[in-house]
């Protein structure tokens, strides 16, 4: 008795297993890519210039008046 419901639980284990294994693919969206330039002279590939990144700009609150709040209504 014990060795079938040992079966059972194993065979019910297994199965979702397999189940949350197939799931589990992982289907993420393509990621499109850029056409890349030819050299007129070599007819290579260029290589893409990195552009340098810009500092964050410091964030300006636009705190509203009393005024201009009650205008709105």
């Amino acid at each position: 008795m014990a060795n079938l419901m040992k079966e059972l639980v194993s065979g019910v284990v297994e199965s979702v297993l397999k189940e949350i294994l197939k799931k589990a693919g992982g289907t993420t969206t393509t990621k499109r890519q850029k056409r890349q330039t030819r050299s007129a002279s070599t007819g290579r590939f260029k290589k893409a210039a990195v552009a340098k990144a810009k500092p964050a700009k410091k964030q300006v609150s636009r705190r509203k008046t009393a005024a201009s709040r009650s205008r709105i209504r």
